[in-house]
Parts: C-alpha cells; structure tokens; sequence
C-alpha cells in the first residue's frame, strides 16, 4: 500500500498543475493517468484532443508568463477572430480585456502543451503514472488516509487529500461524490449525462497557401443545427489548419426547425451529418466554387490523433462546488468548467488544477471552493450568461448578433463599444440582455451544487 499527501485521478491540463502546485509546496503527490496513444506523440499521455486556441487574457488566467511557454508549443500568432454567419460576418481584433499577452492571443500544439505541463510536475517533485487507470475511490472520513484509489492492476494508493481531474467524461469523479449525495440523489444529476452530452470532430488539412491565414481564427455560427453547434479553422504551422466542429450528440434532423435555413444541411439529408461530412461540407461550401476539396485541401495524415482526425467529447455545463470537508477537491472539466459557450476549458481547468493542488499542500483545501470562484469565476459567468443568451439562436439571429457587434465595436474591431449614440436601439438591448442574464447568476449564483448539499 502506497501513501501520498495528495493523489491526483487525471492527468490533463488540471491535474498536472495540481501536482505541480502540490509537489512545489513540499507534498507528496501522485498523479494517475489512464493514458491514451497518439500518432504524434510516442507515449501515452492524456487525451490531447482539443482545437487548442489561447485567448491573450486566458493566459493571466492560468497565471502564467507567456514569455515561459516553450516555442514548439504555440504554432500561431492571432491578431484577429472571425465570426461567420450566412449572411453577416464580425471581426474582433482585441478581446477589449486586459491582458499580459501581446496579441489577440495564438494556436497551440495539445499534446506539446500537456507534455511541458507534465515535465513540470514531475520537476517539481510530483510522481506521474501513465498507464494506470482508477477503478475507483473510497473514503473513509476517520482515516489519518482519507481517501483509499484501487487501480485497475490490483493496486491501492491511499492519500489524505484527493483532487479529482478526470476530465468531462468523470469516470472516477461521479462515484466519488456520489458518496455525499443525500436521498439517493447522483451528481450526474447536476453534471449530466456521466458520458458527453457534445461531440467534437477535427481534420488537419493542407490548404492552398492563397487561402491560408495563419493569423485569424474563424468560426462560422448560424450554419448548422444544434445549442453550441458551429465549425470552425485553426491555423497551425505551415499551411495546414484544423477544421473542425462541435455539435450535440444524438440530435434526431427530425426535431430541427426549419432545416432549410441551415447552409450546411441539404434536403436529401435523412439524418444529422456525421463529422466529416460536416467538414466537407463547410470546406465546399467556402471554397467549393472555385477548388476541388480532395485535391486542393488534402488530410495531413501525420498529424493528430489518428491519421489526420480527433474526435473527442466534451460535457458543457454550468460548475459544481466540492466536499472540501471531506478532502476533496474537484478541478477542470469534471467540475464542469469547460465553457457551455464556445467549448473552451484549457485555461480555467490549469488555474483551478493550480489551486486545488496547493491547497491540498497546505491543508487549507477548506477555502478551495472561495478561491477557484475569485480565480475563474468572472470567466465562468461571461461564458454562462452568453450560453444562455445564444441557447435558442437560429441563423437569423446569428445574422442579426452579427450585424450588431459590427455596429457597435470601433472600426478596428478592438472589442471596444462606441458611443451610446452610434451604437444604436438594437446594441443597447443586446448589452442590456447580458448585463440582466449576468445578474441573475450574480455572487456565485452560476454553481449549480453547493458545497452546502453533501453530507459530510
């Protein structure tokens, strides 16, 4: 029986930093990775899967200096963010937050990011396994070792704290809390469903240099069916980009209202797309008129997880607080950080892991739910109240939104709002939609399980 002050279930963004965090304030740490293969990687490590773009303030979120980031890992520069509608496009060239970053922000190479992030926890002292899966947890509230793990090779690790950083998919994290739950009550209820409720499906594709743009993201909303369902382009290196997209899983075509609207949809459709068909569509639908989509933009088969493709999932939902009292710390997407707006989780999942693994350090894991809310929580209320805004939009409202920002954001699309006067009856109502939707989350109202409904 092995014993660690804090053992660490996953072994992402979240919970290297925990066991970064912990190891640097002289605990001993173990970080447990099931571990996944990668075509570009020659190990196993996390699920590296994501489209991988950075905010220039999501840096100052992760409390980082950009200036440490190795030079492998950023691919691109940005200065600038496209929004596409089918009939209106916005351009944003500055998120209009203050930020340490220089530019609009850049691209990142997943799987690169998550290794500098482990070489920093094993530097600092953390033990990281990779290759070993947790069958499941057990507390018992009276042991000097609280928390017993029983690996998937017959093995135990005991530890008396537990940061739970398994990801979306909460294979460890929902059995754990369940055992606070009152009434038969699950955390599933709040986390919903123990498996994602979205999928997303990337292809790495060679484009002609003429089109490529190497320092623009670009997201096309209004174009295909679905709350938080939209494609998108991420430059990397060289000329190849990811083409992806997110949409909810198990949509049935038959509950899409009006399905004409939907430029990527065709009326000989008998179901919802499948990912790639979506992706070809939207590269036709682009550049189709002009370039053949095989020929012109041809998959880069060495690249990403399996011969030029990822798909993983992801579970958006609003966050849960944790049973601190009983040791446990929840961080990343298990705790539902991951944005239910534009999918985005990278850097909250570092700062939370951050914060859960210094103080299980420090034994004053008591004040983690108050410090990730101060850390992260104005970042998770923006997300929150813009999901909730857009849950219900069709293509004519992204064209209206559109239109709108266009309208009143300086001509250099700095994110910056121009006088009352210039912005007209239409932005006022649009910001004073979200200066009411934020309200009503205000003081913390954003977490849908309090730390107050376990029984500990």
């Amino acid at each position: 029986m092995e014993r660690f002050d804090v053992a660490i279930v996953g072994g992402g963004p979240a919970g290297m930093s925990a066991g970064e965090q912990a190891a640097s304030h002289g605990a001993s740490a173990v970080v447990l990775e099931q571990g996944v293969p990668r075509a570009d990687r020659d190990f196993l490590g996390p699920d590296s899967t994501d489209a991988a773009g950075m905010l220039d303030y999501w840096v100052d979120i992760m409390d980082e200096d950009y200036r440490e980031i190795p030079d492998e890992v950023v691919l691109r520069e940005l200065d600038r963010v496209d929004f596409v509608g089918p009939n209106e496009t916005a351009t944003l060239r500055k998120t209009g937050i203050e930020a340490s970053y220089p530019k609009m922000g850049f691209t990142f190479h997943r799987a690169r990011m998550d290794d500098w992030l482990r070489e920093r926890a094993e530097d600092a002292g953390a033990e990281y396994r990779v290759g070993v899966g947790v069958k499941r947890a057990e507390t018992d509230l009276d042991a000097a070792y609280r928390h017993t793990l029983r690996l998937a090779d017959g093995e135990d690790v005991e530890a008396k704290y537990l940061v739970l950083a398994d990801g979306p998919q909460r294979r460890v994290t929902l059995g754990v809390l369940d055992q606070f739950m009152p009434g038969g009550r699950s955390v599933a209820d709040h986390l919903s469903p123990p498996t994602a409720n979205h999928i997303a499906y990337q292809e790495y594709r060679e484009f002609p240099e003429e089109l490529f743009e190497p320092s623009a993201l670009k997201f096309w909303w209004g174009v295909m069916p679905g709350e938080t369902a939209y494609p998108w382009v991420f430059p990397n290196d060289g000329t190849v980009a990811r083409v992806g997209l997110t949409m909810p899983i198990g949509m049935d075509l038959a509950d899409v209202e009006n399905p004409d609207a939907y430029a990527l949809l065709r009326p000989d459709d008998e179901g919802i797309p499948r990912g790639g068909e979506y992706v070809r569509r939207l590269l036709e639908y682009e550049y189709g008129d002009e370039y053949d989509v095989d020929a012109d933009f041809p998959l880069a088969e060495d690249r990403g997880k399996s011969k030029g493709t990822e798909t993983y999932p992801i579970s958006s939902t609003r966050p849960i607080e944790s049973p601190t009292k009983a040791g446990i710390a929840v961080a990343g997407g298990a705790m539902g950080t991951t944005s239910a707006f534009h999918e985005g989780g990278y850097h909250v999942a570092v700062r939370s892991g951050k914060i859960a693994g210094r103080l299980a350090a420090t034994d004053a894991i008591e004040s983690y739910n108050d410090e990730w809310k101060a850390a992260i929580g104005e970042e998770i209320l923006r997300n929150v109240s813009f999901a909730d805004i857009v849950a219900d939009y069709g293509p004519d409202d992204w064209d209206h939104a559109f239109s709108v920002i266009h309208n009143i954001t300086d001509d250099d699309g700095s994110g910056l709002i121009k006088s009352k006067v210039g912005s007209g009856v239409s932005g006022a109502k649009l910001a004073a939609q979200y200066k009411r939707v934020k309200f009503g989350y205000r003081n913390g109202g954003y977490v849908q399980l309090k730390e107050s409904e376990y029984v500990v």
